[in-house]
């Protein structure tokens, strides 16, 4: 009997060891099954994290077209180069090496042409290659990267390729004065950043495979030599754009407000989701007063013969009016920004929109400008600015208007009045931009 139930339990001892080894076995393929969910579930983030982690370590290029003297033309007659630590110039299979600073001079007709584009290297890395052939702001401008020159019928076409970042190295002190406050260089190089990083996703010189060119046409480049704040100012805000709508924006620029911004409708387009961190806003301290109020362009005022004004509109608009009789702002937009105006001539009337046509009709030589701190200057193709009032009295017309540019997005005067009293680059830029996020 005590045998029998031994056995018994060794059958159940047994029957109970199985169901055990049974149930760690389910055990464990349900957790490995549980892991291989989790990893599955993580894998396109953890794709998207490998992949903006290489993203970072690749430098952004950009290739700019460089302008003639004064940034007139894109083809130039001749260009010299030279380095400190020597050149080399390729074409093809052909090869030419030039000694440190010994001067590699090209023309249209240089054989080279004929292997195809010719391209200009620095010996030494990072070394800047000098272009004696031209003159910038600073005098004879040196640059980082490396040229390809292309042939054309008009002459020689300049691009010179380099990282984002060292482009703007150069762009920032030549869009803002680098004595400015840091905080303000700061929120220059985002907008830079932003600018350029948006031009970067086409080409706007395609048969040169290059995005943009070194002028006002896009952003200013070389026209002042690097300086160390600048650089500091580009470096400490490396990779960082403005954000909306989950799209990096296009961030406009000028040099002075009137104390308010103005809305894309200034320019004609249409506000819609995409726009809407291009808003008019006050640049207004904490006590009401604003920012700029103190500085030259703020305020200013135009005393303009009625015959120079009809020759300029007529001018301008290429509308024969005959004698001006009459201007008058008949729209305004946010901020107070002139839309539209009507100019009543003897012979006919003329109408202008959009601020940038507004400011190029009234614009041109032959009057002259007096700023809020009493200097004078000569007018010049624009108007300063679409923020003005204008009448007629005694033969004249008197212009009475603020700010110094087209009025949308950032005000640099007012950047920098700000970074003065304490303010931040993001402060600064989420002001300017409304809803935006600085990444």
């Amino acid at each position: 009997m005590k045998r029998k139930l031994n056995e018994k339990y060794v059958y159940y001892g047994i029957m109970l060891f199985v169901v055990a080894i049974f149930l760690v076995i389910m055990f464990s393929e349900r957790k490995k099954r549980e892991t291989e969910l989790d990893i599955e579930s993580k894998l396109p983030k953890i794709q998207q994290e490998e992949t903006q982690s290489k993203a970072q370590t690749e430098e952004q290029m950009i290739r700019v077209v460089i302008k003639t003297n004064g940034f007139q033309e894109i083809a130039h007659a001749e260009i010299k180069f030279q380095a400190e630590g020597g050149l080399i110039a390729t074409a093809g299979d052909e090869k030419r090496e030039y000694g440190q600073g010994e001067v590699f001079a090209v023309t249209p007709d240089d054989a080279m042409f004929q292997k195809g584009t010719i391209k200009v290297e620095s010996v030494v890395s990072g070394d800047k290659i000098t272009v004696s052939s031209l003159n910038r702001g600073y005098g004879t401008p040196s640059y980082l990267g490396s040229f390809e020159l292309f042939s054309s019928a008009e002459g020689m076409i300049l691009v010179n390729e380099l990282p984002l970042e060292e482009y703007l190295y150069a762009v920032v002190p030549s869009e803002m004065p680098a004595s400015y406050e840091l905080e303000a260089l700061k929120a220059q190089a985002v907008c830079a950043r932003s600018y350029a990083y948006n031009q970067t996703q086409g080409l706007s010189y395609p048969e040169y495979n290059a995005h943009v060119d070194d002028s006002t046409s896009f952003q200013v480049y070389g026209n002042s030599k690097e300086q160390e704040s600048a650089v500091r100012a580009v470096d400490e805000t490396r990779g960082q754009k403005l954000w909306y709508q989950n799209q990096v924006v296009m961030a406009y620029y000028y040099s002075t407000s009137c104390g308010k911004t103005t809305g894309i409708e200034a320019w004609g387009t249409t506000p819609d989701e995409q726009n809407q961190y291009l808003q008019s806003v006050e640049i207004c301290k904490e006590d009401g007063n604003s920012y700029e109020a103190e500085l030259p362009w703020y305020r200013w005022k135009a005393v303009v013969p009625e015959r120079v004004l009809s020759n300029l509109i007529e001018l301008n608009t290429a509308t024969e009016i005959g004698t001006l009789q009459n201007v008058s702002v008949t729209k305004r937009g946010a901020g107070g920004v002139a839309l539209q105006i009507v100019a009543q001539g003897d012979g006919g009337s003329v109408t202008v929109d959009t601020e940038n046509k507004i400011r190029r009709a009234l614009g041109g030589k032959g009057y002259q400008i007096e700023k809020q701190d009493g200097t004078v200057v000569d007018s010049q193709n624009l108007l300063p600015s679409a923020f003005f009032q204008i009448e007629k009295s005694e033969g004249n017309y008197i212009i009475n208007g603020g700010g110094y540019g087209h009025g949308i997005g950032m005000s640099q005067n007012g950047a920098n009045e700000m970074a003065k009293c304490g303010k931040t680059y993001i402060e600064i830029l989420q002001l300017f931009y409304q809803g935006v996020t600085v990444e």
